[in-house]
């Protein structure tokens, strides 16, 4: 596993990512950084409702089941991985990597939403539906749809059962195996209630946890203001540094930055559109704009959260301590040993909230692969599965594991937004010249793109 991610992720996904994130960037005339205020606004912007009165997945409910999916082991766990094998330089380049991959989130949100179809619950959409639709290469929507299921539903899933174990071993002494029949049974009691449970369940769960996680970041932050320039100095120097360049520092440290980074924030992988296509609004630049927004939320604060407190802590950065260990470390070198129990059950939450939240990517393409609910329900009963082989693995290898599946899905669908990224810049076009001539909520038809109109369902 160790040689292929090598392959993987020095010659070919950090060229791609940071590629394709630039372009986007560019085409977009910044999007990411001009339209901020316009996505908050849109976060209450829908109620969730039909023209006749049925029920949708609003545009903030979309927004929460994708944070829930980002929000997780990567945010708390990852950071620490990237800091412990890459040093504090690797928090640079995960900014970066947020910085421009989230015009990569704008483009395959927007394009999700633009190609999505009718379901019986909710629309459904993702990177599969644009594969077949746009690109016209349903082989290709086949293959994307069997890497994000194995990706999601069972690679990941088994890094947030291990992480979660992990945490609660070390807070509280309790072994894997009766946490990880706990969180196998809950997770199939959610995941058995469909897509509407799962949005409740995250709409709920996200704001909370987030909000108090970054809560405390912020009261540790103050405690240690006067130290925050060093801190940021350091992540910078070690980025950049000479020292570093020599030990070959700063190739460990773009490589975890980026990879850790991608696992956190999903920007350009193919995750968040599965959801984003769920949401009704009344244009896809709005779901693409709330889901960029997302991108910002896990990395630049979340994240960066878990990284001044390490930063801040003075915890080991020799590799002796690793993980989420390395956070209930510096947790506990701040608060007390309150810490470490605090990170734990944050963490149950934070990853928890991951493990329904990527349930749901696998099952959106399980459906579109066969129409069998024979087989979705095959499919949930083996996620339970894989949380439970998680929760028995070592970190090691479920790590490895999604670093590898996370890497062939990225390919796969960077490919696409790549040949497709030219809709998304027309209805982002589209967008902004209705809100110039005045008009609070821009409206998008398909008549408004002649040559592509057939094959869009839902506009």
């Amino acid at each position: 596993m160790n040689l292929i991610n090598d392959i993987l992720w020095t010659y070919i996904l950090i060229a791609m990512l940071l590629g394709c994130a630039i372009w986007f960037t560019i085409k977009t005339r910044f999007v990411q950084f001009r339209m901020i205020g316009e996505m908050l606004r849109l976060l209450k912007d829908s109620a969730g409702k039909g023209e006749h009165g049925e029920k949708h997945i609003s545009s903030f409910q979309a927004f929460a089941i994708s944070l829930a999916s980002r929000v997780g082991t990567g945010n708390l766990a990852g950071v620490a991985t990237a800091i412990a094998i890459g040093g504090p330089g690797a928090i640079f380049w995960m900014w970066i990597i947020a910085l421009l991959g989230a015009s990569s989130a704008f483009v395959e949100s927007t394009l999700a939403q633009l190609y999505k179809e009718k379901g019986k619950e909710s629309f459904i959409g993702g990177p599969a539906y644009y594969m077949k639709k746009g690109l016209k290469k349903p082989w290709m929507g086949i293959l994307f749809a069997i890497l994000i299921t194995v990706t999601f539903g069972f690679a990941f899933n088994s890094v947030q059962s291990n992480t979660i174990c992990a945490a609660v071993e070390h807070a509280f002494g309790i072994s894997h195996v009766p946490m990880g029949i706990i969180l196998t049974g809950l997770t199939l009691l959610i995941i058995f209630g469909g897509i509407q449970r799962i949005a409740k369940v995250s709409s709920i769960i996200v704001p909370v946890m987030a909000l108090g996680y970054v809560g405390l970041a912020l009261v540790i932050v103050l405690i240690n203001i006067t130290h925050l320039p060093d801190v940021i100095g350091t992540i910078v120097s070690h980025a950049f540094g000479w020292q570093q360049a020599l030990g070959g520092g700063v190739a460990a440290a773009l490589m975890q930055g980026i990879k850790r980074g991608l696992f956190s924030n999903e920007a350009g992988m193919g995750s968040a559109p599965n959801v984003a296509a769920t949401a009704f609004v009344s244009h896809p630049v709005k779901q693409g704009l709330i889901q960029t927004l997302g991108v910002f939320t896990d990395t630049l604060i979340i994240c960066s959260c878990t990284a001044f407190i390490i930063l801040f802590s003075g915890a080991p950065l020799d590799g002796s301590t690793n993980g989420v260990q390395l956070t209930q470390h510096a947790l506990n070198n701040e608060i007390g040993s309150i810490g470490g129990i605090f990170v734990a059950v944050a963490l149950f939450f934070f990853a928890f909230s991951s493990i329904i939240g990527n349930y749901y990517y696998g099952e959106a393409n399980i459906r579109y692969l066969t129409h069998k609910r024979w087989i979705v329900y095959l499919y949930r009963l083996l996620v339970g599965g894989m949380v439970w082989v998680g929760a028995m693995s070592t970190l090691d290898f479920v790590w490895g594991l999604a670093d590898i599946t996370m890497g062939l899905m990225a390919i796969c669908n960077l490919i696409a937004i790549a040949f497709l990224g030219k809709y998304a810049f027309r209805l982002l076009q589209d967008y902004r010249e209705q809100k110039k001539s005045g008009i609070k909520s821009p409206v998008f038809t398909k008549n408004k793109m002649k040559d592509i109109e057939k094959d869009i369902e839902c506009w």
